[in-house]
């Protein structure tokens, strides 16, 4: 029986987590972000004297339940322990990043001032790090303290944001597509495509799609034959006309965040679009539960480890984005939390312990399915304001 940290999913706190608790985790972290200033030039906000050399810590920020924890002890994390083992280097692990917004909401006044956030090392979803980049508010890495960047999947090797991977380093990555469960489509079939999801007569009042706008979106864009990666707003319009006739004619259920897990293990929702982390974790307890790469593609996103400006202890925090990207570390990490491996060679690794893991394509997956996912472009401010405004109008939110 796996624990309750293993059922859940970092998607899965993202939205269902009351922000109270969360924000009380963060503890000193947060205490120190408040402080509001005048916004100052590139060259005030770079780099801070760098205190690694004899400050041997990292203030590291990331979400809630994605790394590994030990079984007798949740406080625990194996990994950061043999970091330490090896380094000499603590860290101060929190995770205190609960949602993109709310996170970048806590921290943009000091990082637009120029002022240390207190924290060396922080972790979030591509949208969100294509922004600091934008703004500057993040550093560029020493590669001489990285040479394990050198193990980035290679298509993760040049994104829009960071063409050079100058700035970030994923953590993890997830993909969208269809899930269904074969009890309750009741014999009908497999569910293929987002047409089928959205106007099979069979599942009518038993589908569900997912607020989350990139993902929902990106699925019917492409089965529209549209890139995410390169839409319009007339294509966007297109798509999300897609949707609100199938709101209108009752196929969708609800839209939901990580929830729509219980309904479709119970079968009370036949079809939904889903995440792969999510169905990793369904599957170990009931092998009905499949997940579909749709042949039109599926959306692709990663979380990513990044320096803030001012960062204190920027070298550690390098040493640390290294060590993650040594193939045993991210094998270990992969194995734990289920979700798309960024790093070459720990697949590898994994299949010396449990050769069906690493079989898995929603965390390894082949040459063939990367070629189906696409990733959501990054939006301006005007474009992303106008684009979720529509799609919140659609779903009811």
């Amino acid at each position: 029986m796996r624990s309750l940290r293993q059922l859940l999913s970092r998607r899965s706190v993202l939205r269902s987590a009351g922000a109270a608790g969360l924000l009380a985790a963060g503890g000193p972290l947060l205490a120190a972000c408040g402080t509001k200033g005048a916004s100052k030039t590139e060259a005030d906000q770079a780099a801070s004297a760098d205190l690694s050399d004899k400050d041997k810590v990292v203030n590291f920020s990331n979400w809630p339940l994605y790394i590994d924890v030990a079984e007798n002890d949740e406080k625990v994390h194996p990994t950061l322990d043999k970091f330490k083992a090896k380094t000499g280097i603590s860290v101060n692990y929190v995770e205190d990043i609960n949602d993109n917004d709310q996170f970048f909401g806590k921290v943009r006044a000091d990082l637009a001032a120029g002022n240390d956030i207190k924290r060396d090392l922080m972790v979030l979803t591509d949208w969100m790090a294509a922004r600091l980049i934008r703004l500057k508010w993040v550093q560029k890495m020493d590669e001489a303290n990285v040479p394990n960047k050198k193990n980035i999947q290679r298509s993760l090797t040049e994104v829009e944001f960071d063409p050079e991977r100058q700035y970030s380093l994923p953590w993890a990555g997830v993909m969208a597509g269809i899930a269904y469960n074969t009890d309750a489509l009741g014999g009908t079939g497999p569910v293929n495509s987002i047409t089928d999801l959205l106007t099979r007569k069979d599942l009518k009042g038993k589908v569900t799609a997912l607020t989350e706008m990139r993902d929902t979106m990106g699925l019917i864009l492409l089965d529209n034959g549209a890139d995410p990666a390169t839409v319009t707003e007339a294509q966007f319009d297109e798509a999300l006309a897609t949707l609100e006739a199938a709101v209108k004619s009752g196929q969708i259920r609800r839209f939901t965040g990580n929830d729509y897990t219980q309904d479709l293990a119970a079968g009370n929702v036949a079809a939904c679009v889903a995440w792969s982390g999510d169905i990793v974790q369904l599957q170990a307890d009931n092998p009905k539960i499949k997940f579909v790469t749709p042949e039109a593609g599926a959306t692709r996103a990663s979380d990513n480890m990044m320096i803030p400006n001012k960062a204190a202890h920027k070298k550690n925090a390098e040493l640390l984005m290294n060590y993650y990207y040594d193939p045993k570390v991210a094998a270990e990490l992969a194995a734990y939390v289920n979700y798309i491996c960024p790093v070459e060679g720990a697949q590898d690794e994994v299949a010396k312990t449990d050769p069906d893991l690493a079989k898995n394509e929603l965390i390894f997956p082949s040459e063939a399915t990367l070629e189906k996912l696409h990733t959501f472009k990054p939006l301006d401010d005007a474009t992303e304001r106008s684009f979720s405004d529509k799609f919140s109008k659609v779903i009811g939110a």
